[in-house]
């Protein structure tokens, strides 16, 4: 592997944080300091986020978590929702619509992000959401500069920004474009992070739903409020778990995608180790995996099915195992990337989170709620299938599949070792498989893992790009000769910029000493932060 310029990991004893915005990491480290612990400062963190990155993530999106316990439990929380209960098949198609929508009302799913913070409060917290959601509220309400992230995303959906009422008045006031360092003030999202604080459950029942399910359904949504209010109760759930280099990784469930990282690793177990990193070999073994998984969730996965027992039987392992030795072609599948944001964060009590959230594509459905500050995610035509009879065909109370995933990894001994997770739609399975092999096969530390050159087979299969032709996208800074050697191994290769690829990954390791090391991703504005 080309060594690129990697800062060294941030080293702590008594905590860490790591995200993709300084301001987030900040406030999570705070937590920490002030005697918070690992959820506390989750649940800070998260609420930052909404005001740093809000192009990826909201109130009205989805989230995820992973937890681990000083006693060595791990459970998780997963929160994400219906579309309409009068979103049949028949329903799209009498629009004459060939696909689900990817903006407006119809591309809509019930947000699960409030229900999902809410049970890791109500599991996990040692303080309350009014304290822990002040600072946001304050920042919402004061306005914080734009970055040049956010001025990124608001060029790229620019015009359906400027379609908004709710948008337009806060990301291009007057018609006009932002500037980097330009205040962005929501005084009614800080409202509404002051309100959900003191009752998160206000989301799903009362005067503030029944305003989301007014929005949608003056838009043309075919929501009833029923499924709106089934989204409220999100219960703490056991992880998807397998092995993977001797230690135990520990992934989220259904409709997430982590049974297709833990679908790679089984491919990949026991034949990257002995292989340069990065080398040829690693990267076309990877990439064949991630093909066979991408294929089998277009072929057998729905939210609510069988599939994810039927790639991981077994059988199915040992048959893919062959199909990669043989270089068998695969079947058709798509992947394509996506907008959302991650972060890690341990506490001195080895208490680890990995969570991670999202609207799906930038700036969601770019739909507000009037009076509300609440951008409403496009989770649902992001991830439903208009396909007869396919286990992931839209279809009322069946959620969408997803891309978000996160993890925490342990010995088999069920101590902590690594918590990590990254933004980037289809890619994130791709990208936290190779994170694993770097930490797990090469010993890589936090900061070399994630700052190590990327690659993708590009485009899953997100509903919109089904059937496009795919390729391996890598960064163009991998050691020489290797994509030479990769078109010989029948890849289609396209080189990126060093550092060009997608994604945001955030990394904690914790050693036999307890000496925490972190690592944020050098392709956004993050940081690791520790607790000494």
């Amino acid at each position: 592997m080309t060594r690129r310029a990697v800062r060294p990991a941030t080293l702590a004893t008594g905590g860490m944080v790591a995200s993709s915005h300084p301001l987030a990491s900040r406030a999570g480290v705070r937590v920490l300091e002030d005697g918070g612990n690992a959820v506390d400062a989750a649940l800070a963190m998260a609420a930052v986020t909404w005001l740093t990155l809000p192009g990826q993530c909201g109130i009205g999106g989805d989230a995820f978590a992973v937890v681990r316990e000083p006693d060595g439990s791990v459970w998780t929380v997963n929160g994400s929702g219906y579309g309409p209960d009068g979103g049949t098949p028949d329903f799209y198609r009498e629009h004459g619509l060939g696909a689900i929508p990817l903006d407006g009302a119809l591309a809509v799913a019930v947000p699960g992000a409030p229900a999902a913070l809410a049970a890791l409060h109500r599991r996990g917290a040692s303080r309350s959401l009014p304290e822990l959601w002040a600072p946001a509220a304050r920042l919402a309400g004061s306005g914080l500069p734009c970055s040049a992230k956010t001025r990124t995303d608001v060029q790229t959906a620019l015009h359906a920004i400027r379609g908004d009422a709710g948008l337009a008045s806060v990301y291009t006031p007057g018609d006009r474009f932002p500037r980097v360092g330009d205040i962005l003030p929501q005084p009614d999202l800080a409202r509404t992070i002051r309100a959900l604080a003191d009752d998160p459950g206000s989301f799903y029942t009362g005067a503030l739903a029944e305003r989301c399910v007014a929005t949608l359904q003056g838009c043309g949504a075919p929501f009833t409020g029923d499924e709106w209010q089934a989204g409220a109760t999100v219960d703490a759930e056991a992880p998807l778990t397998a092995t993977y280099a001797g230690h135990v990784v520990h992934q989220t469930p259904l409709p997430t995608p982590g049974w297709m990282v833990l679908h790679q690793a089984a491919l990949c177990d026991g034949a990257l180790g002995t292989h340069p990193v990065l080398g040829a070999a690693s990267i076309d073994r990877m990439a064949r995996a991630a093909t066979l998984a991408f294929e089998d969730r277009l072929r057998w996965c729905s939210s609510d099915n069988d599939g994810v027992a039927r790639v991981l039987d077994p059988a199915n392992i040992a048959a893919g195992r062959a199909r990669i030795d043989e270089r068998a072609p695969a079947g058709a599948f798509a992947v394509a990337a996506g907008d959302t944001t991650s972060f890690v964060a341990v506490d001195a009590d080895g208490r680890a989170v990995s969570f991670i959230h999202s609207l799906a594509f930038t700036f969601g459905a770019k739909l507000t709620v009037p009076g509300t500050g609440i951008v409403l995610n496009n989770r649902l035509g992001r991830g439903a299938y208009l396909i007869d009879g396919h286990p992931n065909e839209v279809a009322p109370r069946r959620k969408p599949l997803h891309t978000l995933n996160a993890w925490i990894v342990t010995d088999s001994a069920g101590e902590l070792r690594h918590v990590g997770n990254t933004p980037g739609g289809d890619g994130q399975v791709q990208w936290n498989m190779q994170l694993l092999s770097h930490l797990l096969d090469h010993g890589l530390d936090p900061q070399e893992a994630v700052s190590a050159p990327r690659f993708t087979v590009f485009p899953g299969s997100d509903a919109d790009v089904l059937g496009e032709p795919t390729a391996l996208r890598i960064e163009g800074d991998v050691a020489d000769g290797v994509c030479d050697e990769l078109r010989r191994l029948g890849h289609r290769v396209e080189m990126l910029e060093p550092l060009g690829a997608d994604g945001s990954a955030q990394v904690i390791s914790i050693d036999d000493r307890g000496v925490l090391s972190g690592g944020s991703d050098p392709r956004q504005e993050g940081v690791a932060l520790g607790v000494l």
